[in-house]
């Protein structure tokens, strides 16, 4: 596959799980917003700083008002985590890669960016905010279904597959180290009712309270959160899950081209770093210092992998 094509699929998948993770913060932080009044505009901010938009934001707005920030995340052009402009990226993407894709896949794109161009193309209400989000998840849903599909389980799509989860990886672990280190108020109020309100936004964050509830009954812990998030294999946003899933993409393509890649050693050391790991041991380094670490660890690997296969051309 041609290096061009290789980056233009990464990219296009990245660009669609950020679409869909922005959606699902902004969903939660809304309905934060709406329950707890006098933290919303702290909601709102640490939404911004999950995004790396906040600077951009403060830079041409005062405070955090609703209103503001949901129009900034939704439909600001000029705002590169917006859901248009995320949107607009994977489309742009999509039609670079066309003949990588099968008919079904580049329809379900572009009928996305165009249904969501039409929906952003004006200020959208308070009000409007949970039919608006709950129509970028359907789209997501669709275009991930025309993938699963329809399209040959090729070096294509395991290059989609390491944009996607990398992306979800690097969500998952920016959400729970913004929601618990940076947004917790001090350290005397952990393991008090705030404490577990943050755990509780941290799960509908990632749209997990459900999954969570099976597992753990309606206790909700920090300690098991933070392990369902990080170190459970079934759950497919924890930090394990996209490890193991960007491990295996990586060596199918070690097969297929002969060639053991340094981004393909550091997938794996990375994945099994996380199987030998427990929460408590984590939470005895320090649960913001590990996730720091993580972060910084996926986007070496991310920018390894480009290197690798040459996605510049």
């Amino acid at each position: 596959m041609l290096s061009k094509t290789a980056g233009g699929l990464f990219w296009m998948f990245r660009y669609l799980e950020r679409c869909e993770n922005n959606a699902r913060l902004l969903d939660a932080g809304f309905r934060i917003a709406l329950t707890r009044s006098a933290t919303s505009e702290a909601e709102w901010k640490s939404i911004l700083t999950t995004t790396g938009s906040l600077a951009d934001f403060e830079a041409r707005h005062d405070g955090f008002k609703s209103a503001k920030v949901i129009n900034f995340m939704l439909r600001d052009p000029n705002n590169p985590s917006s859901i248009l402009s995320t949107m607009k990226a994977a489309r742009d993407n999509a039609r670079l890669v066309r003949t990588a894709l099968t008919r079904e896949v580049w329809e379900a794109t572009n009928d996305s960016w165009m249904r969501l161009r039409q929906l952003l193309s004006k200020p959208v209400n308070e009000n409007e905010v949970p039919d608006v989000l709950t129509v970028i998840r359907q789209q997501s849903a669709q275009v991930r279904g025309a993938t699963l599909g329809t399209l040959l389980r090729n070096d294509g799509f395991n290059f989609i597959r390491l944009g996607t989860f990398l992306e979800r990886a690097d969500n998952t672990a920016r959400i729970l180290d913004v929601k618990y280190y940076l947004l917790l108020p001090s350290i005397a109020q952990i393991g008090s009712a705030i404490d577990i309100m943050q755990w509780e936004t941290i799960l509908r964050s990632v749209s997990a309270q459900r999954a969570y509830r099976w597992l753990n009954g309606a206790q909700l812990s920090p300690l098991n959160i933070a392990d369902f998030l990080i170190l459970h294999g079934q759950m497919p946003r924890s930090l394990i899950f996209c490890s193991e899933k960007i491990a295996d993409n990586l060596g199918y393509l070690q097969r297929d081209y002969g060639v053991d890649h340094p981004s393909c050693a550091a997938a794996r050391a990375s994945a099994d770093r996380l199987k030998h790991i427990t929460i408590d041991q984590i939470f005895e380094e320090g649960l913001h210092e590990f996730l720091e670490d993580f972060i910084l660890r996926n986007g070496k690997l991310a920018a390894q992998i480009e290197k690798d296969f040459r996605f510049q051309g």
